[in-house]
């Protein structure tokens, strides 16, 4: 996939644009949620090649170019006039929300042009869906009766252990054992996650600091056999591999050191709202998206330093995807969920 070029938000009283800096470590509390007011108009907007999103920070709104000819994305801050109209503090024009019938925003009027409000294939909760290339049962049927690539060279003997078993407190949301996903297909025979013991170890620890500060550790998927990564990648269109593995390479899924997750609140049990759903197939999934809200990227800031500071580093292109610092010394594995039983894992 051909990569959005994104701006970093920075210095966004300012509307200025420079190097990027590391972002500071979240506070305490998550900023609150937008007012009510401003809500509706966050989003992305585009039409033909200009794509821009409308982002809230400090309860305030500013217009970012991050696609087309409004480049280079220095962040506009917005001066509400009335809650359709607003001034853009840079420019001195006028960006215009307009809502049809059923009072949802559907268009931005900027500079004489119409910005239709985009879809990502995400919105509100919904799961990111694409079209398979060909038949799930045809390509279900060939990764199976493939072969993993051959790997060279000394690698750890697998221990892949099971998660819940460890940490009790732990929550589960295994797409790929039901059809909420982006394939709606049942991949796995039972909702576990597995990974090489090292790897759920630490998750356990980034679990039980996350909740020292009222949240959890809500899973979607560890270890992946390869062939389901085979099957992911037939499926998936060109424009869209970036965030599918090659299997001629295999996936740090397929070793048991690579976990996708996100946080659910202690308080309420609902999980979170990220800037992009999981498996969204868009740049609003890049870990330095810096569209949405505030409140969203802090969250999205606050799982990322849990979980580096047990070892596990963020895939750029998808916020849930975090690799485990010793992937490349195990090697890539193929059972099926059949096959590994009912084997559980220990705490040892």
């Amino acid at each position: 996939m051909t990569r959005f070029r994104l701006a970093p938000l920075l210095a966004l009283a300012a509307g200025a644009c420079g190097p990027r800096t590391p972002p500071p470590p979240p506070a305490t509390l998550p900023p609150p949620a937008p007012p009510a007011p401003i809500a509706p108009l966050i989003g992305e907007y585009a039409q033909g090649p200009d794509t821009l999103s409308v982002l809230e920070d400090g309860g305030g709104l500013y217009l970012l170019f991050w696609q087309g000819p409004g480049w280079p994305g220095e962040p506009d801050a917005l001066v509400a006039l009335d809650d359709s109209t607003y001034l853009r503090a840079a420019r001195g024009d006028t960006a215009r929300f307009r809502r049809g019938t059923d009072g949802r925003v559907q268009l931005l009027a900027l500079e004489g042009r119409e910005l239709a409000r985009a879809s990502l294939g995400g919105e509100e909760g919904s799961t990111f869906r694409i079209l398979p290339l060909r038949p799930p049962e045809e390509l279900r049927a060939e990764a199976l009766a493939a072969t993993p690539p051959e790997e060279e060279g000394e690698f750890l003997p697998s221990d892949l252990v099971e998660l819940v078993p460890l940490d009790p407190t732990l929550r589960l949301d295994v797409r790929y054992a039901s059809t909420n996903n982006f394939m709606g297909e049942v991949f796995y025979s039972s909702p576990r996650v597995f990974l090489q013991r090292p790897a759920a170890q630490a998750v356990v620890r980034a679990n039980a600091w996350l909740r020292e500060r009222g949240y959890g550790l809500l899973l979607h998927d560890g270890y992946r056999p390869w062939y389901v990564t085979k099957m992911f990648w037939d499926a998936t269109p060109e424009p869209l591999r970036d965030f599918v593995a090659d299997p001629a390479s295999g996936s740090r899924h397929n070793r048991g050191c690579a976990v996708d997750l996100t946080l659910f609140d202690l308080a309420t049990g609902e999980a979170v709202v990220m800037p992009a759903g999981f498996d969204e197939m868009s740049p609003r999934s890049y870990g330095d998206y810096p569209g949405g809200t505030s409140r969203q990227r802090w969250l999205r800031q606050l799982l990322k330093e849990a979980m580096e500071a047990q070892g596990f580093t963020v895939y750029p292109g998808e916020w849930w995807h975090f690799d485990y610092q010793d992937w490349r010394r195990y090697r890539i594995e193929n059972r099926t969920f059949e096959e590994m039983g009912e084997e559980r894992g220990g705490a040892g």
